[in-house]
């Protein structure tokens, strides 16, 4: 999680104006939709990241419903002069006026989930978006946080969010930025500018958007000159958000199982694993990585034709190799006929089974930022205490990739909630290998070391 402290002047509004006019953005055609649903972890959100979208919608006469989340009463935690119960009721009255600024078709639902409290009931959310989108037309936009924004409930709001679109087709999902404007970097930005949409406001939106943020007084005004009640959203802040273009991410999505069918339709081998000596040599490290001689049971996630599977037959009594494909599959059999295989597309298709190795490689980068998550969790429901996780990823672009394999390995050692064993970087590709929680180094499992 990132920590920043909203009373610092933060990155200079001017420093993002020039980093985005080099941004290739896609646009947001709200038209396209028969509605839209914005969460809303706190009373302004929905306002300052999505304001303009919300008010073209509904002039566009596309119904909105605005899911809010918490009533934001811990926004002045040091407050002297005012309670968490009297700043809930006060935000409440100013998250209706604002709605009613920016559209008065705008629909709304309180969850009554306590402000930072999402973490700890994430269903909540979760059900009350089937709900809505269960009952509205066909092809619906959902608009919710940007989930690496830095507050914990808008990262949960985006993770929850993104695995409830995952499940469905006729729901677009774009994910808005709030905080990151503040701490974030545009020389080394950390949010996904290669999925930017950018929405134009019009003079008379961008005024009903500027007006809708005046009247959460609350937060742009302090609640007095006491130490504790200045202004969360000073003009500052504030303006990253009043500017003529509305800034959000599209949702990356996994690569699908047609374009794999159509990678081994034309090239029924996939890659050059038998013939290529990076292909040979990186093979080797990874199984010159494993930490034992010996393993019990192996999943490989994204098996291909079998190369690396065969090699693992002979370090594991069982082995499970899954691919997504079924042609590569049929190649995999007859290359490794100690080993089983399952047509499966990770994470939705988990195979059942306990393990004490895992293989991922050249896989993770497929999978969407969510996909990646769950599988990540999902090894680390199923991986035996005493096994390894192995994760190998090509490093140079791809353009089937929805990532690169540096992300997967951030993200792998960022989740996983214990040190990396092994990190092997080179310029080509990164190898980790995460442990479960009782293993230990060679030397000390052979009592070279105590």
């Amino acid at each position: 999680m990132v920590s920043f402290d909203h009373r610092q002047p933060g990155t200079d509004p001017a420093a993002w104006s020039a980093f985005l006019a080099s941004v290739p953005a896609g646009p947001v055609n709200v038209a396209a939709y028969a509605s839209v649903v914005v969460v809303a972890p706190h009373p302004d959100d929905e306002t300052l990241g999505a304001g303009g979208l919300i008010a073209t919608a509904a002039d566009a006469g596309v119904p909105v419903h605005v899911v809010l989340v918490s009533l934001g009463e811990g926004s002045h935690p040091d407050s002297p002069t005012t309670t968490a119960a009297e700043l809930a009721d006060t935000r409440a009255s100013e998250f209706r006026a604002a709605l009613g600024t920016l559209h008065p078709s705008v629909t709304s639902e309180f969850l009554g989930v306590p402000d930072v409290g999402l973490r700890e009931q994430p269903d909540t959310l979760r059900d009350a978006l089937v709900a809505r989108l269960d009952a509205a037309p066909a092809r619906t936009l959902l608009v919710a946080p940007w989930r690496g924004d830095g507050h914990r409930d808008h990262r949960v709001a985006g993770e929850v969010a993104e695995a409830v679109v995952h499940e469905r087709d006729d729901v677009d999902l774009l994910s808005y930025p709030i905080w990151a404007w503040h701490w974030d970097d545009p020389t080394a930005s950390a949010a996904p500018w290669g999925d930017a949409r950018a929405l134009a406001l019009s003079a008379a939106v961008l005024d009903r958007k500027r007006r809708a943020l005046a009247a959460y007084r609350s937060q742009v005004e302090p609640l007095s000159p006491a130490p504790g009640d200045e202004a969360i959203v000073d003009e500052r802040h504030a303006e990253h958000h009043l500017t003529p273009t509305e800034w959000s991410f599209g949702m990356a999505r996994s690569r699908s199982r047609e374009s794999f069918d159509a990678h081994y339709e034309r090239k029924p081998e996939g890659w050059d694993f038998d013939g290529s000596w990076y292909e040979r040599r990186k093979r080797a490290v990874t199984l010159a990585a494993l930490p034992r001689e010996r393993y019990r049971s192996a999943l490989e996630i994204g098996c291909a034709t079998g190369v690396l599977t065969a090699a693992l037959t002979d370090r594991a009594d069982d082995v499970l190799g899954t691919d997504i494909a079924a042609a590569p599959l049929e190649r995999a059999r007859a290359r490794a006929p100690r080993a089983r295989f399952l047509q499966a597309a990770l994470p939705d298709e988990w195979p059942a089974g306990t393990w004490d190795l895992v293989v991922m490689s050249e896989v993770g980068y497929y999978l969407s930022p969510a996909d990646l998550d769950r599988t990540i969790d999902l090894v680390l429901d199923s991986l035996a205490d005493d096994g390894v996780l192995v994760a190998c990823h090509w490093r140079h672009p791809d353009d089937e990739a929805v990532s690169s394999g540096d992300v997967v390995d951030e993200r792998l050692r960022a989740r996983w909630p214990r040190p990396a064993l092994v990190r092997h970087v080179e310029d080509d590709f990164v190898l980790t290998v995460m442990p479960g929680a009782d293993v230990r180094s060679v030397a000390r499992d052979e009592g070279l070391v105590r």
